[in-house]
């Protein structure tokens, strides 16, 4: 089974996303869903992704438009497992050039 990773600029902000099912169908939305999000450290406390599950964590479906994507990975779930590390999603701050 393959997990996209799916990489898109949100609020000024370049996020990274996991997902199971993506459909690319509509003429102006990258469809996604069954969202991965990390499994959290009780050790370590990520503001990023905290923000994130603030915004996202609760969508069970994200409508993307496509000028907002820049990248989507197709990974086979195998060699996900097989990473030494694994970051599925982060948030950067950018600066807007205008």
């Amino acid at each position: 089974m393959s997990i996209y990773r799916i990489h898109f600029t949100w609020k000024s902000k370049e996020v990274t996303l996991s997902a199971k099912l993506l459909d690319m169908t509509h003429p102006y939305f990258v469809s996604i869903k069954e969202i991965l999000l990390p499994k959290a450290s009780s050790l370590i406390i990520d503001p990023g992704r905290e923000e994130f599950e603030k915004t996202f964590g609760k969508a069970n479906h994200l409508m993307i438009p496509f000028q907002g994507v820049s990248l989507i990975e197709e990974i086979d779930e195998k060699d996900i497992e097989n990473e030494k590390r694994i970051s599925a999603f982060s948030i950067i701050e950018t600066e807007r050039k205008n």
